[in-house]
């Protein structure tokens, strides 16, 4: 009777050890699956070069990219795909990686925030930076967006000032006519989890009133759930303002503790 238990066991031993390779495998093609089919892929770095590999939940990104922000963006997009372990970032930038302070740094932080929020237009916003002072030309649709732009680039870190040159469209919008932030409400439906999660991460990094390395990000069904340390009240509140209006976002519950 013991000799047939021990077989048995043998038995289940062994077919749970010849499974483990085989589901560790689905699970690495389906993390580099879903990255490529990732609103961040298929959008922000869909002219770039990101190879996606996984080796039991570690992910090595290799590649071209055009921007330092999209390496950090893929990087952080991967990361909040489920199953993912670790990312080792080996994505290089075309051409010279720009300065931490210098102005072409400075615009493409700018650039890249106009970009993850729905109620501003990245497309119709020209950027010019200049000593750390931010230019901002191009057509709005309206005074408020013309404003929230501006108060985007602001809080840009390293920005110093914002001349903003916008002007508001002229024309009322017609009845079937969606403003940017209705078009990103309807897109949101089909923003993954992974690529909301990091638009916040991003976004939060860029913005020098906010901290990013003590705020937890976690997103499901659109809906972002925020943990860590907020210095203070209003700052607490800007994150949950900021993360509200990031592309896919559905709702935000704000978790972070002052102090």
């Amino acid at each position: 009777m013991r000799f047939m238990y021990r077989v048995a066991l043998m038995a289940a031993m062994v077919t749970l050890l010849t499974s483990l390779p085989v589901l560790a495998s689905e699970t690495d093609d389906r993390i580099e699956s879903s990255a490529k089919e990732s609103y961040v892929f298929k959008t922000f770095l869909k002219g770039d070069d990101v190879q996606v590999q996984s080796k039991d939940g570690a992910v090595t990104l290799t590649g071209v990219v055009a921007e330092e922000s999209r390496r950090g963006l893929a990087q952080e997009t991967v990361a909040g795909l489920p199953g993912v372990k670790s990312v080792d970032n080996k994505l290089l930038v075309k051409g010279a990686s720009p300065t931490p302070t210098s102005d072409a740094w400075i615009g493409e932080k700018v650039r890249a925030t106009l970009l993850f929020h729905r109620n501003v237009s990245a497309s119709a916003t020209k950027v010019q930076v200049n000593q750390g002072v931010v230019t901002l030309s191009g057509v709005a649709s309206s005074k408020a967006q013309k404003e929230l732009t501006a108060e985007y680039a602001k809080d840009v870190d390293g920005v110093t000032d914002v001349k903003n040159e916008m002007t508001v469209a002229e024309a009322p919008k017609k009845p079937d006519q969606k403003t940017m932030g209705e078009k990103m409400d309807d897109v949101g439906e089909s923003i993954d989890d992974a690529s909301i999660t990091g638009q916040v991460k991003m976004s939060l990094l860029f913005h020098r009133a906010t901290s990013s390395q003590s705020t937890k990000v976690e997103t499901k069904a659109g809906v972002v759930t925020l943990y860590g340390k907020a210095k203070n009240a209003a700052e607490k509140d800007l994150v949950t303002k900021l993360v509200n209006d990031i592309n896919g976002v559905k709702g935000v519950t704000n978790l972070m503790v002052i102090g």
